[in-house]
């Protein structure tokens, strides 16, 4: 198991990359750093040039990209635009695959979300089409995308983990596969069972705290059936912290050594 942290959530500004912490996290013992792919698909050439070299500088490397799609680039509704969101998503996963990235989350919210009056069959339905355009793309970069459910109120549409699910095995792609936010199953008080039920489909974990959204740096016995069913499927792949915190340097310590324990890893 590998142990990162996802850097715009600790950025002293919220709406940010969080370059600035990737050092830090580089001597905390982290293993390696996710950064916001729609943050870094924005930079222009130079800036983005420039970052590259700060991640080498730091010596942690970005293995994963959360963020996918700002809420500009509409994925349902009447906007939606099918060619333009994958002629965003191929320079976007052209540039992660620049920084060595092998899984980038598709949960965006903003940008996937159902907008009033709109029939969910045909959001879905658009959504759908929207993933088996972007798998082959993926998969030309050595990158896997994995499908986030996002809980109520933070977004309307594929809001349990099952219904991410049935859209992964719906695609059937290499390129598509699930992501697991321990926040937001816990939040939609989902069973840990739909991690059996997906067993290897699982590519990528979150975990936070659910109260606050915060650092987990501490054991609570809710956690536990969550990491049993990891350990049921031998999940080996890599956790990121996707939590907020006002004090980084004391919290991630405390944090890595309790997600450590907690699956004897």
């Amino acid at each position: 198991m590998r142990l990162g942290v996802c850097a715009s959530m600790i950025a002293p500004e919220r709406d940010s990359i969080g370059i600035e912490s990737v050092a830090a996290a580089a001597g905390m013992g982290f293993d390696y750093v996710e950064l916001s792919l729609a943050h870094l698909a924005a930079l222009p050439e130079a800036e983005f040039e420039g970052l590259v070299k700060r991640m080498a500088r730091a010596g942690l490397h970005c293995e994963a990209c959360n963020n996918f799609f700002p809420p500009p680039v509409r994925l349902t509704g009447p906007d939606a635009d099918l060619q333009a969101a994958l002629d965003y998503a191929a320079a976007a996963l052209a540039r992660a695959a620049w920084l060595g990235v092998e899984v980038v989350v598709l949960g965006s919210s903003g940008a996937k979300n159902i907008p009033a009056g709109f029939p969910a069959a045909e959001a879905r339905r658009q959504f759908l089409a929207l993933l088996r355009g972007l798998a082959p793309c993926a998969r030309q970069y050595g990158i896997t995308i994995v499908l986030e459910a996002i809980s109520r109120p933070e977004a309307n549409f594929i809001n349990l983990a099952g219904e991410a699910l049935a859209l992964v095995h719906e695609v059937d792609h290499p390129g598509v596969r699930l992501l697991m936010d321990y926040y937001h199953l816990a939040t939609e008080a989902e069973s840990p069972g739909v991690i059996r039920e997906a067993g290897l489909l699982i590519r990528h974990v979150h975990f936070a705290q659910p109260a606050g959204r915060a650092f987990p740096v501490a054991w609570d016995a809710e956690y536990q059936p969550f990491f049993r069913a990891l350990q049921d499927i031998d999940y080996g792949g890599r956790l990121s912290i996707e939590a907020y915190t006002s004090d980084f340097p004391k919290d991630a310590p405390r944090a890595l050594a309790m997600l450590r324990a907690a699956a004897n890893w």
